[in-house]
């Protein structure tokens, strides 16, 4: 269970939550986050969800930062199938499932898709160890903003080297790239990135100094025939031909995005500097907007944007596998705002609009209010 309340990062506590919304989250607090499931429209993935409870697959959590610093600059990841439940209720245009993806586990932590967040230092040399030993078929990881020996690079067709099942193998990864970066499988990646392998790598430089919130937040496209086929369904699917039909931020699907705890809001005090870090671990470009706020980019694939060159936004267009790194103060009448891909098709769940990839700044002040507590309703939380 993670400590803090919204997207991965710096957000309040469970017991701020709990004070701000006058009792709100109080079942949130004693831990059940997992609201009942609805009843589900009878259709095919029905029977596959079906299919993967008899099989007892894991169902993902959110993804969870992994200080690779604080634990000897050593980290085990592997990989394993399981049941992703993008927005597991019927509000809003779901339920919307993913029925199979491979997630990945850091150490004894918990499967999610995302990834993982793996976080570290400048200067540290870290050892990542991509253990295969229960797995099914190859995998590899290669790591995006780190110039690491050509062993490491985690590309098995210029390497050499994959990392088949019932096996394990280490890659020394340098710290010598700050920023935000992102890893991922480099086997068969056209497939294996779009069943759920891949995450952030984040290298803070030296000196590093937070923001009051930081936050974490990686968009994707899903064409879910893919998920659905290797779910054991009867359906046809290539990459040729692949048609996006879930959209996601950090793996969830709108309403369920604003869900504290198992969703990513943007939880903020007026006054605060807030830092966002966005990766797309898709295969489309994103035009990612905020409502009510002008920002700044300043850091882009890890580089860092010099201040002559920043400039005030509100939209900032992320192709696939680019990080943006944007900065802005949280200067707006508290309410709640939102945060969403401008593709408006994208900001839906099947025919149903709004879904998708889309979340919310959601000011703290405004956690006691009406609208805030029919937007948990929408996303699973029970008033």
């Amino acid at each position: 269970m993670r400590d803090r309340i919204g997207a991965p990062g710096t957000g309040i506590s469970r017991r701020e939550f709990v004070a701000a919304t006058g009792g709100l989250g109080t079942a949130a607090l004693a831990g059940c986050t997992a609201p009942v499931q609805s009843n589900r429209n009878q259709t095919s993935s029905t029977t596959t969800s079906a299919q993967n409870r008899d099989q007892d697959l894991p169902t993902t959590s959110p993804p969870e930062i992994v200080d690779v610093h604080e634990q000897g600059n050593q980290v085990t990841l592997k990989s394993m199938p399981a049941v992703h439940e993008a927005h597991p209720l019927d509000t809003m245009g779901g339920p919307v499932e993913l029925p199979r993806v491979w997630a990945f586990q850091a150490d004894d932590g918990e499967p999610s898709v995302p990834g993982p967040i793996i976080r570290t230092v400048e200067g540290e040399d870290i050892e990542v160890t991509l253990d295969n030993t229960d797995g099914m078929r190859p995998h590899t990881l290669h790591f995006h903003g780190a110039q690491k020996a050509w062993m490491d690079d985690g590309v098995p067709t210029t390497t050499g080297i994959r990392v088949d099942a019932g096996e394990k193998h280490t890659y020394t990864i340098p710290a010598n790239v700050p920023g935000t970066h992102v890893y991922h499988c480099h086997y068969q990646t056209h497939r294996h990135i779009d069943m759920g392998m891949y995450g952030i790598f984040r290298v803070d430089p030296e000196g590093y100094e937070p923001a009051d919130k930081e936050y974490f937040m990686t968009v994707k496209d899903w064409d879910s025939r893919l998920n659905r086929k290797m779910a054991g369904e009867n359906v046809e699917y290539s990459p040729r031909t692949r048609s996006p039909d879930i959209f996601t931020i950090n793996g969830k699907a709108a309403p369920r995005t604003l869900h504290p705890e198992d969703g990513s809001p943007i939880i903020v005090e007026q006054g605060d500097t807030v830092r966002i870090h966005y990766v797309n671990g898709g295969y489309m470009n994103h035009p990612l907007h905020l409502h009510n706020h002008r920002f700044q980019r300043v850091e882009k694939d890890g580089g860092v944007i010099p201040e002559a060159a920043r400039h005030d936004m509100d939209i900032t267009n992320i192709a696939p596998a680019e990080r943006h790194t944007i900065e802005f103060e949280a200067d707006s009448e508290p309410g709640i705002y939102l945060m969403h891909c401008h593709k408006v098709n994208h900001v839906m769940n099947g025919s149903y609009y709004p879904g998708g990839m889309l979340t919310g700044i959601v000011y703290k002040e405004a956690m006691d209010t009406d609208i805030f507590r029919q937007l948990m309703e929408y996303a699973g939380y029970e008033a």
